[in-house]
């Protein structure tokens, strides 16, 4: 039996991520959208006149910066290709690292510019990016301008894990892990597709059939592993039925 594919990411980030699936599994690819969390935008701009250089770890700090200024003059460093193009949409000046908070910072200190950087970022934010590059000597300060807000799955979502039709189920950050698997007892055969390690260390061991880990911490290598779990499926459905 094929699986359905459940994401969890919130709404706008969720319905791009399945419209990528579609794109490379098929129109007929199975998939229910129930996102975990809603972005909300919270706090307010500090003076960016005082800043040389932006640091975005998500495209959703891209969107909570942009509705508050008009500025688009400052360049900014971006954590993934993602997240870079959805500043250069906005008319920024956008370079991008490998996909991870790690390799942000790394780039950042390799380009060795002197200046003073503010990191955007949500309310739960992971790498300690503002204060690793200040340890650096790059005088680096972070504002919080979104909140990920947890919301309840959807009725077909919670049905989906509670029966018995297998499930890929791909996870893109350690704290959406903690919530599904703190929020609902599991009873379908999950096949987990982890963004990172940190985010597979959330996954508790009783719950998974398959746990695969992207090559890359990006929605391409995410889309990548979940193509191999459903191409697995359709080999076996195909034996089973040559039997």
């Amino acid at each position: 039996m094929l699986p359905m594919i459940l994401i969890t990411r919130p709404e706008a980030a969720g319905a791009l991520f399945a419209d990528q699936l579609r794109d490379r599994l098929g129109c007929g690819a199975h998939i229910v959208l129930s996102p975990l969390m809603r972005i909300e935008i919270a706090g307010k701009l500090p003076d960016i006149n005082v800043f040389d250089a932006l640091i975005f770890t998500s495209r959703n700090g891209v969107d909570a910066f942009a509705a508050q200024t008009d500025r688009r003059d400052i360049p900014c460093y971006c954590v993934g290709e993602a997240t870079a193009c959805r500043a250069q949409k906005y008319g920024m000046k956008a370079a991008s690292s490998a996909g991870a908070a790690n390799d942000l910072v790394a780039y950042i200190v390799s380009k060795k510019v002197n200046g003073r950087y503010l990191h955007v970022r949500g309310e739960y934010g992971v790498g300690d990016v503002a204060a690793r590059l200040t340890d650096a000597g790059i005088l680096t300060e972070e504002i919080v301008l979104y909140r990920q807000v947890q919301q309840p799955l959807s009725d077909q979502a919670r049905d989906l894990l509670r029966g018995r039709v297998p499930v890929a189920l791909p996870l893109f950050s350690p704290r959406t892990a903690r919530i599904l698997f703190s929020t609902i007892n599991m009873s379908a055969p999950l096949s987990v597709i982890a963004l990172s390690k940190n985010v597979a260390k959330e996954v508790p061991e009783a719950y998974f059939e398959v746990l695969k880990i992207a090559e890359r911490p990006d929605a391409k290598a995410m889309i990548s592993a979940i193509e191999v779990i459903v191409s697995e499926a359709k080999l076996l459905e195909a034996r089973n039925r040559a039997q």
